[in-house]
């Protein structure tokens, strides 16, 4: 009889508050990797940074892959190098697995490349045991082993452990919620409207920001759905003790992360009150790839185009790819007495030397 059919019947006896342990000479799960946009993930990482999983718990312990794209050691340099982890060692202590890992082509393909090892002891000197050449750069396919840019590794491990115990618990069944709501941090920003608190509400918050000395909680679904760019560094970033991913972001202002923030989770066009401010969040929409935010930050400088701010705000549009900007900039310019004003200032030498192409755009405009 099952453990949940022995429950079943206990729970029928009268007994309603219930924990059980089951007792096993082994335990095996499975656990699959899935690096996307791996070709761009693994050009970012250097020889010896590795890519780490999710834990995943066989025969109570907590395991982990580790990935390194550039190899391990300079060694191994040349190749993929593979890992399974014990992550759990502080409270577990040593324990016995053996293990298999394979490169599928996709989820409902057979593995193409595989490789096992036989009982291993993962102890406090080795809490982790791999592959450093698993495959060579050069024998990677796309086709075969990366199917639409997705690296996909599946990993079977069997704890051999004699002493393992996976634990079951099961409660009284309590009354059904009013709400499917998830309770958790408050947003860090007003959210408008019902339906975003639905959807701030509807999951648990699974990531941190550290960002200009402030922390901001986010959804890691909604990041990865929103910019490229963050979910390439979610892959990247580490995990607190609590089980949530720990983003850093480096030179950038807490509060113009903030309303990025704000603009991911409500399509609602943030505070743009100077243009210093519209230039700051124009920066950081460009770096995490917001169109939608970058195109409304250039709307609100080409508004400001000036005299005095037409030869930086020109240059930003360069150094940005702000078409929109750009041809704004260029507008203001060949407008009847501008060029001839603009030529006499140092922001054309300043506009000569950093953006040369801008310069002949504007020749090119003035000549009948």
């Amino acid at each position: 009889m099952s453990v949940s059919a022995f429950l079943s019947t206990l729970r029928g006896a009268g007994r309603q508050h219930l924990t059980a342990s089951t007792i096993t000479a082994t335990a095996t799960c499975s656990h699959l990797l899935r690096i996307n946009e791996y070709t761009s993930i693994s050009k970012k990482m250097a020889n010896g940074q590795s890519i780490r999983s999710g834990t995943f718990r066989v025969g109570g312990h907590d395991w982990r892959l580790l990935c390194y794209p550039n190899g391990c050691l300079k060694a191994h340099e040349g190749s993929v190098s593979l890992f399974l982890e014990h992550a759990s060692h502080e409270d577990t202590g040593d324990t016995t697995a053996k293990f298999e890992m394979s490169i599928l082509p996709d989820v409902n393909s057979k593995p193409i490349r595989s490789r096992s090892l036989a009982e291993y002891n993962f102890t406090e000197n080795g809490l982790n045991w791999g592959w450093r050449d698993f495959i060579k750069h050069a024998d990677l396919d796309k086709e075969k082993h990366l199917r639409d840019d997705c690296l996909t590794v599946l990993c079977d491990v069997t704890v051999t452990d004699p002493h393992t115990a996976d634990h079951h618990v099961e409660v009284e069944a309590a009354a059904p919620p009013e709400s499917t709501l998830v309770a958790g941090p408050a947003p860090p920003f007003d959210l408008r409207g019902q339906l975003e608190e639905a959807i701030w509400n509807k999951q648990q918050v699974d990531v941190k920001i550290e960002v200009g000395g402030e922390t901001f909680p986010a959804h890691r679904w909604m990041l990865e759905a929103r910019s490229p760019v963050l979910k390439a560094d979610l892959l990247l970033a580490s995990t607190t003790g609590d089980g949530a991913t720990l983003l850093r972001v480096n030179d950038m202002d807490a509060q113009v992360f903030k309303a990025m923030l704000q603009f991911i989770y409500t399509d609602s066009p943030p505070a743009l009150e100077s243009a210093t401010v519209a230039e700051r969040m124009l920066v950081a929409a460009d770096r995490y790839e917001l169109e939608e935010l970058k195109l409304i930050c250039e709307e609100v400088l080409s508004r400001h185009v000036d005299m005095g701010s037409v030869a930086d705000t020109l240059a930003l549009a360069e150094r940005h790819h702000c078409s929109l900007l750009r041809t704004a900039c260029i507008k203001f310019l060949t407008s009847p007495g501008n060029f001839e004003a603009f030529v006499a200032t140092d922001g054309f030498a300043q506009l000569k030397r950093d953006c040369p192409s801008a310069v002949s755009d504007l020749v090119a405009n003035k000549l009948p």
